[in-house]
């Protein structure tokens, strides 16, 4: 039986990451869609339809290849209606970072497989929290300076050196904090007849 192609819909270098370590053979497109917010009131809505239409965007142009979307997004605690998005300059970040010192940070990060010419398709939404400690200024800014997470939603990278602002990490999978819950991925694609390990 021949392998359908794998595409993983995302220029992200860390979801490239968490794909290399599954030993596939995958290419990456890019998706072009409007990541913005249209009246979603839970992150959850957001993260879900974001990597939803990144998937179905793509399965669009390859019908028969495994396409595989997802999205993340962040808020903190008792306000899952006021996303966090990627800072994009020092100075969101330095403000996002000095928000979450010492708060309960929440991620919600979606997962969409499809296949359209098999009509396949699953959509998920996992959950993971950070405990951040109090952070300096001077802790801020010389974070910032050396990992520059300014494409990171909350302004941190966790595979990084972002591991030393928090007190604690909560949830099932660590990948779902880093982009892509990959514990769910393999399921889904075990599913699909793709072997792993």
């Amino acid at each position: 039986m021949q392998i359908p192609d794998i595409i993983l819909a995302s220029s992200s270098q860390t979801r490239k990451d968490l794909m290399d370590r599954l030993k596939l053979s995958y290419r990456c497109i890019s998706p072009d869609i409007d990541e913005s917010p249209q009246g979603e009131s839970h992150a959850d809505d957001l993260a879900q339809r974001l990597a939803f239409e990144k998937a179905r965007v793509i399965s669009e142009q390859f019908p028969d290849a495994i396409i595989i979307g997802s999205d993340q997004v962040a808020w903190r605690e008792h306000a899952p209606q006021c996303f966090i998005g990627k800072p994009l300059s020092v100075e969101n970040a330095i403000q996002q970072l000095k928000a979450n010192s010492g708060q309960n940070v929440y991620f919600s990060t979606a997962l969409s497989v499809q296949q359209k010419s098999t009509g396949f398709e699953q959509t998920l939404v996992e959950h993971y929290h950070v405990k951040f400690r109090d952070l300096s200024h001077e802790e801020i800014e010389r974070y910032i300076q050396l990992d520059q997470p300014l494409h990171c939603a909350g302004s941190f990278k966790c595979e990084s050196l972002g591991i030393s602002l928090f007190e604690q990490m909560i949830g099932q999978d660590q990948t779902t904090l880093m982009g892509m819950p990959m514990i769910q991925l393999c399921k889904i694609l075990r599913n699909l007849s793709i072997a792993l390990p």
